[in-house]
């Protein structure tokens, strides 16, 4: 056996305890999910699914948890290259400062957040007083959808700062610097340019963010007790339940939040392949 040989044989034996632990934690609950989603009491069938479209209810968590993701991801992606652009513009100390603090309170969230933001904009938030003191609002509920696309869109800026910081180093500064002697503005350079170059990094970091909100449980349930109607709220209430334990159930809209992220990464795929023809 030659050293080549030995070397692939090695890097399969070091990969095999990856493999075994993502089976267990990946494959397996994942495939006991969609096996469950699919059984009633001791029958087989879609009566789950069925339940579950043609319940109002049911059909509302999943348009609240599709539209808080997609705004809040929106909003949190359009400041994150705000944010990742100027901090190239800045001194380097200043850069490092941000770049700490954006990794420090990219980890802020759940109970520390909610019981952060009651005290801030809650309805007798220090925030939300002063607000309406300078008649800027009149009324605002935190515990609403827009209160929780502000919540969310919190927690959103700073993993997507984060992940499109380093995109900012594919951009070189002699691109600009020639599309200028070429004659271009500025909407030139970004139009063909700039955004062609960091198309992908964008699709990329605005999927994980609407993962990143999909999925996201103990931010919505300390803030609203689990009074909101979202995805994993009815999800958690379904197996943890007294009342409305049904956790066949539960494993169906768990499949259902699973084909929206199987969905959503399909058309990241198919916009990456989209514009990268486009760019060539």
């Amino acid at each position: 056996m030659n050293s080549i040989t030995r070397g692939k044989w090695l890097a399969l034996l070091c990969l095999v305890p990856f493999a075994v632990f993502f089976i267990i934690f990946q494959i397996a609950p994942l495939a006991w999910v969609m096996l469950h989603s699919v059984q009633v009491e001791s029958t087989w069938g879609l009566d789950n699914f069925s339940k579950i479209f043609s319940s109002k209810f049911y059909r509302q968590a999943i348009q609240h948890s599709l539209e808080i993701s997609f705004w809040s991801s929106l909003f949190g992606i359009l400041i994150a290259i705000l944010g990742s652009y100027s901090l190239r513009r800045v001194d380097s100390r200043l850069r490092d400062f941000v770049n700490a603090f954006a990794n420090m309170t990219s980890n802020f969230s759940g109970v520390p957040l909610a019981f952060a933001f009651i005290i801030l904009l809650g309805f007798n938030g220090a925030l939300t007083m002063l607000l309406k003191q300078a008649g800027i609002i009149e009324d605002f509920n935190l515990y609403s959808k827009t209160g929780l696309i502000i919540l969310y869109t919190y927690f959103q800026i700073p993993l997507g700062v984060l992940l499109l910081y380093p995109a900012f180093d594919a951009l070189r500064e002699d691109w600009r610097e020639s599309a200028e002697l070429l004659g271009a503005g500025a909407w030139q350079y970004w139009r063909h340019i700039g955004l062609p170059v960091l198309t992908p990094a964008l699709l990329g970091t605005f999927v994980i963010l609407l993962a990143n909100a999909l999925g996201a449980y103990a931010t919505v349930y300390a803030l609203t007790t689990g009074n909101f109607n979202v995805l994993p709220i009815r999800i958690a209430a379904l197996v943890a339940g007294d009342i409305s334990l049904d956790p066949n159930l539960a494993s169906a809209l768990a499949v259902i939040l699973v084909g929206l992220m199987t969905l959503v990464t399909f058309v990241h795929q198919w916009l990456l392949k989209r514009s990268y023809h486009v760019a060539r």
